[in-house]
């Protein structure tokens, strides 16, 4: 039976160009969403940039722009980044789109008329240099708990979720200037009501990943606080309450219920009903980094819970580690950073999926290495997989005149092949990816060893009925690991189903012979081991 199946990737802040450590967090979303459509699954794939909040208010107003402006920029640089890199969203837009904000609209409407919402006049950080009210992760100053250098919302050394009040010698982070606190009344979500809900939802988290879970329990072990939906923000959607019309959505209270405006937005579009995406046939992932685990596993479960509609909770999170670069901490602000459109001008994108998919921060944190990545392309993608598909298809093109010769199938590698289709969606599933390409890339070298032990440049003048078996078990060798590829590799993929006449469904490919190959071109270009050097002058 087919599955409904949604897939949430974070929302990028449109305040600043994308790096290489978004698109590592957020490339499992795509890898899910092609595999799930392949089974022939219904995918809602969404996501958006996230365009309200003070940062992208505080980008605009130092280059003399609206936060409109700003934001719609790196919204559409974004988009471009994203197709360029394959990503197959089914739904890519933005919190400032008006589909979303009256959805959002919409949504706090009957939220506000929630057991679990109520008002309280609470301090709010003020800015007298920058003449502005702060959002929490604007305000900088002491963790009370650890004594480290802390945001207003979170200590990323010790992980505490703070208000920007309890900080010590507290300041603005764009001026650096002391902040003073006004007092403000707003409407708050009580997420310390919802201790039993939460904690059954983490415990039941099958699939989850190990540091969602530990976070997740941490938060709830440490006492759940309730936070402000509303601030006295001009950037933002206005709060649809009689007598809070100067004040906005609190920006994390709507953009991750971006996942469901989209969501709808493309059920609409389709004519599809979207009240299937909540019932017992559908699953939910939600792709991500680890900052953002109590977003997706405390705070979207508070909003849903508490508006009463019967929202499907979260099945898996899919929350990433870190990424560093070449051992260090990556620092937008240092320019100590590799920006992905300037990758994209430079990097073929398959290469640089197989990259982060097989070296990335899936479970621990990961480092980007310029060597790394140029012997990766080398070795693997090209010397092994590449190779493979090359010196099998270009002997047929050379010595049978490009036509797949008749020959019989090889029991034995039948048998490996299906095998591959159960173990690969089984882990891709899971959320093991790094683990799927090992397995598929195993197959590969398997490929190579049996094109060199089977010898064809001997046997097509020893016996030919020999050679014509080897090529012809090559090419369906190279159709069906093209198939499970095709989720992390899909620009060569696509190529390979052109050259061979067959198609991406998630099924065992036959390949017909007397079937006259197209010309051919290679896959994957060798990198030059200069381009290490002269990338990392560029860094910083």
């Amino acid at each position: 039976m087919n599955r409904n199946i949604l897939i949430g990737g974070a929302w990028p802040y449109a305040n600043g160009s994308l790096h290489i450590g978004h698109i590592a967090g957020l490339l499992p979303g795509d890898v899910l969403a092609r595999y799930h459509r392949a089974c022939g699954d219904k995918v809602y794939f969404v996501s958006g940039s996230d365009c309200h909040g003070t940062p992208v208010a505080i980008r605009a107003k130092s280059e003399g722009k609206t936060p409109q402006e700003i934001s719609d920029y790196y919204h559409e640089e974004f988009t471009d980044c994203f197709n360029r890199l394959g990503f197959s969203y089914d739904c890519y837009t933005k919190t400032s789109d008006d589909h979303h904000k009256n959805f959002i609209r919409t949504f706090h409407e009957k939220l506000y008329k929630s057991e679990y919402v109520y008002e309280k006049e609470t301090p709010q950080a003020f800015c007298e240099c920058c003449n502005t009210f702060l959002a929490d992760r604007f305000v900088t100053g002491l963790c009370p708990k650890c004594g480290e250098h802390a945001r207003g919302d979170q200590c990323d050394l010790c992980g505490a979720v703070l208000d920007p009040e309890l900080l010590k010698e507290p300041v603005c982070a764009v001026c650096n200037k002391p902040v003073t606190f006004r007092k403000s009344k707003h409407l708050y979500i009580a997420i310390s009501k919802l201790e039993k809900q939460l904690r059954n939802l983490v415990d039941n988290g099958k699939n989850w990943r190990k540091n969602a879970v530990s976070f997740t329990n941490r938060y709830i072990d440490e006492g759940l606080r309730d936070r402000a939906l509303t601030r006295d923000l001009e950037w933002g959607i206005p709060v649809p309450k009689e007598g809070y019309e100067n004040k906005t959505i609190y920006i994390w209270a709507e953009n991750v219920l971006g996942y469901l405006s989209a969501a709808k937005r493309v059920a609409d579009e389709r004519g599809e009903n979207f009240e299937e995406l909540f019932g017992e046939n559908a699953h939910h992932y939600y792709v991500h980094g680890k900052d953002n685990i109590p977003f997706h596993t405390i705070i979207l479960p508070s909003l849903l819970i508490a508006n009463g509609s019967g929202y499907r909770l979260p099945d898996q999170i899919v929350s990433s580690e870190y990424l560093t670069l070449e051992g260090r901490k990556i620092s937008t602000s240092r320019n100590y950073a590799i920006w992905v459109k300037d990758l994209l001008d430079r990097y073929d994108a398959d290469s640089l999926r197989y990259y982060f998919l097989a070296n990335g921060p899936e479970k621990k944190d990961a480092d980007f290495s310029w060597t790394e990545y140029v012997n990766n392309h080398n070795g693997e993608l090209l010397g092994a997989y590449g190779n493979f598909i090359n010196r099998s298809l270009s002997f047929i093109a050379k010595y049978f005149d490009g036509i797949i010769p008749e020959g019989n199938v090889s029991d034995e590698w039948e048998e490996t092949l299906r095998t591959l289709y159960d173990t690969t969606g089984r882990r891709i599933e899971e959320g093991n990816f790094k683990e799927a390409i090992d397995g598929i890339f195993d197959v590969v070298r398997k490929a190579n060893k049996y094109f060199d032990e089977q010898a064809p440049w001997k046997t097509r003048t020893e016996n030919v009925e020999v050679c014509k078996n080897t090529l012809y078990q090559c090419t369906r060798i190279i159709a069906n690991l093209a198939t499970v590829l095709a989720p992390f590799l899909p620009f060569s993929s696509e190529k390979i189903f052109r050259w061979l006449n067959v198609f991406e469904d998630w099924s065992y490919k036959n390949v017909e012979f007397g079937y006259e190959l197209p010309e051919i071109e290679i896959l994957f270009e060798r990198l030059d081991k200069n381009v290490i050097e002269e990338e990392r002058s560029k860094l910083g």
